[in-house]
């Protein structure tokens, strides 16, 4: 059996991978409107990202197993972070895409019990098993953030910090709410592959 690929075979394959990363690169780019999504929390309560107009919201995509996100939990950076934030009106929504029997994986009970024992400060938990809402918004690791406008607009894309001293998510709404451009808005996200 022949297992050559025509020059137009190749070409087809190329454009299809093409279109997949360009859709990955591009999802929730800045300056974008954030995409909607509704889901309901580990509470069991609905939630509507577009009703949260209005007010700044920050998503971070989270795998409780993920040694990344253990670090930023076990120094209490991330709870004194929501803490801080959500005391100022502002939507943090804490987004679990792990799949179900992969790593970080959980049911609504243990996700709370879980931000009860790390002290979690986020206004809400959401268990997107399906992976719907961190495919539409390119999570890529676990930290993953966006920090959205009161305007629904995202404002930042990327990494929880630069492993150092800045935090780009404290960085980001202080600069906004002060009325300022956010002056670092991208950046590479690092941590735990998200576990689709």
């Amino acid at each position: 059996m022949n297992k050559q690929i025509t020059l137009g075979q190749g070409l087809f394959l190329s454009f299809l991978f093409l279109i997949g990363v360009s859709t990955t690169a591009w999802a929730a780019p800045v300056g974008d409107k954030a995409p909607d999504f509704k889901a309901t929390d580990s509470n069991g309560k609905a939630f509507k990202l577009s009703e949260q107009a209005g007010k700044y919201v920050v998503l971070e995509w989270f795998n409780h197993q993920c040694p990344f996100v253990q670090g930023q939990y076990d120094s209490g950076k991330m709870q004194a972070l929501q803490k801080k934030w959500t005391g100022k009106d502002v939507v943090w929504v804490s987004i679990c895409s792990s799949a179900p029997g992969k790593q970080g994986y959980t049911k609504p009970a243990e996700a709370n019990r879980l931000s009860q024992e790390k002290k979690a400060n986020p206004t809400l938990v959401i268990l997107d098993e399906s992976g719907e809402i961190g495919q539409l918004y390119g999570a890529k690791t676990t930290p993953h953030m966006f920090v959205i406008s009161p305007e629904q607009v995202i404002l930042y894309n990327g990494a929880i910090d630069d492993k150092g001293e800045t935090n780009y998510v404290d960085q980001a709404l202080t600069e906004a709410r002060s009325g300022k451009a956010v002056s670092t808005s991208t950046t590479r996200p690092y941590g735990c592959g998200v576990k689709y």
